[in-house]
């Protein structure tokens, strides 16, 4: 397994990094952040369990951090694609081979101890419980019971934990580039006299992520969107450059006159 190796230097050119590709490849970066979310209590540790359906997820769980949060940040991937990207062991990744049964409890174990360690930040873990890349309407959602083990382990040494549902869905609306939404749901808070079992839990993300994913993609087709903030605008695509060429000279208005015979 591969650990953290978390790096200040790393973590601030990640975060440059990250933003640079978001405005080279979409036209928009939206969150959907409800207000009581970057209110929760710091001294109890969170995981935002997210789908996966994209390359990108989890290049912006660092920009979400930066923008929202006061959290020490924790992120689980698999073990070839980290294996591959080591860097990403210095913004707060850990791998887990999902193929090796004692190397996953490992993980498990390490990820419960990264959300139960000391320190004056919010401890955050970010996890993609289907474990592979699925559509985003795909029906119905399979996740791991890794999750759900990590929260059984961290409920073994502490009363509390939050649990946060995070989707995204990528979308082609009234530009070339297409829109990044990331929709955040209010944290719930899981105790360990109110804890029901691994099965339990897992299917309560499940049905949770559904309905989340559900619910944006009904917003984005009545497009109501005034619930999403845009904090990143891309570059300009051809098209926006295209369209102002044409207001600027005059191009494309009014009827197109024949030459006479």
């Amino acid at each position: 397994m591969l650990k953290v190796r978390r790096s200040r230097a790393y973590t601030r050119w990640f975060g440059w990094y990250s933003r640079r590709q978001f405005r080279r490849h979409f036209h928009s970066l939206r969150v959907q952040m409800p207000t009581c979310l970057p209110e929760m209590e710091l001294d109890i540790p969170v995981i935002f369990y997210c789908n996966h359906a994209y390359w990108w997820d989890g290049f912006w769980s660092q920009l979400c951090t930066e923008l929202y949060f006061r959290q020490t940040l924790f992120i689980i991937m698999e073990n070839t694609q980290l294996e591959k990207h080591r860097f990403f062991t210095r913004v707060g990744a850990f791998s887990i081979d999902r193929s090796n049964a004692r190397s996953a409890v490992g993980t498990l174990d390490y990820a419960a101890s990264c959300l139960l360690s000391p320190g004056e930040a919010q401890n955050a873990l970010w996890i993609f419980p289907q474990g592979i890349i699925e559509h985003v309407d795909k029906r119905p959602l399979v996740f791991f019971r890794g999750t759900a083990g990590i929260v059984e382990r961290v409920l073994k040494k502490r009363e509390e934990l939050y649990l946060v549902s995070v989707v995204s869905r990528i979308e082609y609306l009234e530009d070339q580039k297409p829109e990044l939404l990331l929709s955040f749901q209010p944290q719930t808070l899981v105790t360990k006299s109110g804890y029901k079992g691994l099965d339990a839990l897992n299917g309560f993300m499940q049905a949770t992520t559904e309905s989340h994913l559900d619910q944006v993609k009904r917003q984005v087709q009545e497009r109501r969107l005034e619930e999403f903030e845009v904090v990143l605008r891309g570059s300009r695509s051809v098209n926006t450059i295209s369209e102002d060429f044409r207001r600027i000279f005059g191009f494309g208005r009014g009827s197109v006159k024949r030459p006479a015979k």
